[in-house]
């Protein structure tokens, strides 16, 4: 009889997912690299089937009391001048008002605290090998013996540990979108403008920041690099002297905040890319939220695809019983099709952050502006939501 189950990741989708085995009777366990949950991050828009997985497990007002609600974007010159911009109210009637915006350490702490006290949580400690056989999964642990598992499932993100193990290199699944992306958040910035996200360009490259609770700002780095960083940028020193070099000089803000990250406590560094995966499971080993269909981290869904595809997958396994590999062939089934119309979606949206030209640059803000009207904003606001995945109930 299936029932336990080895979760790796306790970001979203791993406790999302531990919450629904949790209630259809799995014995779920996760384990996690990090020493605790991680807390902050950057901000995520939060909607669509995320929204709707939230609302099923009770969140939606705990969450929204942790929410900002951002009013608008704008786009400035060097000396601060409002070049483009628009408002969110479209979009949040387009949604009906099932839309704010929060930061992902936040989201994913809430989630955590709904199973904290339920599930086996093994901190500081990550998957070395796993071996399968006809009865389950052996495991072993970097830190500790190795146990045994009916399935495990693969939630620790884009360059997940599990897929890598089970699936093969990462290389074969990542594609590179030629874009790279930075974020922290410090105290005591001197420029805020509360319930705004302002945003500065040069060709290939942008910084913008957001005010958060507290008297703190939110950074967010987005440039183009043509080659995807050698692996020396892995340590923190190189990746922020990348940026140094990149945006000093560059005007507005730039000089002030790259001073402030120098103190920072949570500097995040990555690659924009997909994960493309054909199969998501392979014998008794699945993949769920970025390990398996990572859309970008400026695609704007990753947390909700996560979400969504943890709820599915719970509800496939309660479904099927002892007949997992059904529930795997299900579960890709439901959520592949549109897994794969938003990652071709989100292919270009890079360029929008980043244009790589002063022309390119022009076009953005011109059309930005154009959000401005009302009823271009509600056409371009409903065509983009248009596209929405329809939940099934949950399992009795």
């Amino acid at each position: 009889m299936i029932r336990t189950v080895l979760i790796s990741g306790a970001g979203i989708a791993g406790p999302t997912l531990a919450y629904w085995l949790l209630r259809y009777g799995f014995e779920p366990t996760i384990i996690e690299r990090a020493p605790a949950p991680r807390i902050g991050g950057y901000m995520i828009d939060f909607w669509g089937v995320g929204f709707d997985v939230a609302e099923r497990m009770g969140l939606i007002p705990c969450l929204k009391q942790q929410s900002y609600q951002i009013r608008e974007v704008s786009f400035l010159d060097r000396r601060g001048k409002r070049l483009a911009g628009f408002g969110w109210n479209a979009f949040r009637a387009a949604l009906n008002d099932r839309f704010f915006s929060i930061l992902r350490g936040d989201l994913a702490s809430r989630i955590f605290e709904e199973i904290q006290d339920k599930v086996e949580v093994l901190f500081g400690n990550t998957v070395q090998g796993i071996v399968q056989d006809d009865r389950g999964v052996q495991v072993t642990f970097e830190a500790g013996a190795s146990r045994r598992f009916d399935l495990v499932i693969a939630a620790d993100g884009l360059h997940s540990v599990v897929r890598n193990l089970a699936f093969g290199d990462e290389l074969q699944f990542e594609k590179y979108l030629g874009y790279c992306i930075a974020s922290f958040t410090v105290p005591g910035y001197t420029h805020r403008d509360e319930g705004a996200y302002v945003g500065y360009n040069v060709p290939r490259r942008m910084v913008a920041r957001y005010a958060l609770r507290d008297n703190r700002t939110g950074f967010l780095f987005v440039f183009e690099q043509k080659d995807k960083p050698s692996l020396t940028l892995h340590e923190r020193s190189a990746q922020q002297r990348l940026l140094q070099d990149l945006y000093e000089g560059a005007g507005w803000e730039c000089p002030a905040i790259l001073e402030a990250m120098r103190s920072c406590k949570d500097f995040y560094f990555d690659a924009v890319s997909q994960i493309r995966v054909e199969n998501w499971a392979r014998g008794r080993v699945a993949l769920v939220g970025d390990a398996g269909f990572c859309p970008s981290l400026l695609a704007g869904e990753g947390s909700a695809f996560a979400m969504a595809g943890a709820y599915l997958l719970a509800g496939e396994l309660r479904n099927a019983g002892d007949d997992y590999q059904t529930a795997f062939r299900n579960y890709q089934s439901q959520f592949g099709p549109f897994i794969q119309r938003k990652q071709k979606g989100a292919r270009g949206l890079a360029g929008w952050f980043a244009p790589k030209t002063k022309i390119g640059l022009f076009v953005r803000n011109k059309v930005t502006n154009l959000m401005a009207v009302p009823w271009i904003a509600n056409y371009t606001m409903r065509r983009m939501v248009s596209d929405r995945f329809a939940l099934p109930a949950a399992s009795a």
